[in-house]
């Protein structure tokens, strides 16, 4: 009875383990996705300002796509800086885990 317990937890153990790197494998894919994207809205904004020939923003005729774009880059910073902290959060979890193992 004791060893079955023993192996019950070990095995949740292990679960929550595999649980907690494959989580950290998907936040490390969603961080990596939205740096592309805001790659990719960073030249569109810049394609968009060139196309006007207007680069300030504070301009009355500012592109309403390059600000709308800047809004959603900066949204999506914001997303990936809060993954990030989550990454950072999960790690040091999983470090944890590993050495009490």
């Amino acid at each position: 009875m004791l060893v079955e317990q023993i192996e019950r937890l070990r095995r949740s153990r292990e679960f929550n383990l595999s649980q907690c790197r494959l989580r950290a494998i998907q936040i490390e894919t969603m961080i990596a996705q939205f740096k592309q994207i805001c790659t990719d809205l960073t030249q569109q904004i810049r394609d968009e300002e060139a196309r006007v020939r207007i680069f300030d923003q504070a301009h009355f005729a500012y592109p309403t796509y390059a600000k709308a774009a800047r809004e959603r880059r900066e949204k999506i910073e914001r997303s990936t800086d809060a993954l990030k902290a989550e990454l950072d959060n999960l790690q040091s979890k999983l470090q944890g885990a590993v050495q009490a193992a």
